[in-house]
Order: C-alpha cells, then sequence, then structure tokens
C-alpha cells in the first residue's frame, strides 16, 4: 500500500469518499470501507452515495488520535 498522495489539509476535497479516506489514511479500500461502517464515523449518506465531511473526518482523526 502506499501513503497518501495529498501533501496538505487543504488539498483534500470537501467531502471525502472511500477512495480519498484509503489514500489518506494508507489503508486497503476494503478497510477504507469497513472502517466506514463503524459506529462513529462521519459520514453523510446521498442517495446512494456515502461521502465523509472533510471537517468532520479531522475532528474524527483527532479523537482517535487522543484516546
Amino acid at each position: 500500500m502506499k501513503g497518501s498522495t495529498y501533501k496538505n489539509y487543504d488539498e483534500l476535497p470537501l467531502m471525502l469518499n472511500a477512495e480519498n479516506v484509503k489514500d489518506i489514511l494508507g489503508i486497503s479500500i476494503s478497510s477504507a470501507y469497513e472502517l466506514m461502517k463503524e459506529k462513529g464515523f462521519p459520514l453523510v449518506r446521498i442517495g446512494n452515495r456515502i461521502v465523509v465531511p472533510k471537517e468532520e473526518f479531522r475532528a474524527w482523526i483527532s479523537a482517535q488520535v487522543n484516546k
């Protein structure tokens, strides 16, 4: 697996998809989907699409680090 393709937070799209989560965290796509199913993970359903608001993802990451 390769690391993130993003150089800084500002380069991230406003809404992240599973592919973005995969790239940011350096995990597999299947792991990204599993993570997105976990209780407490910040996601929004828009029709059939599942997206993660960038700001909420950042807050979620901070909360995981501070556990």
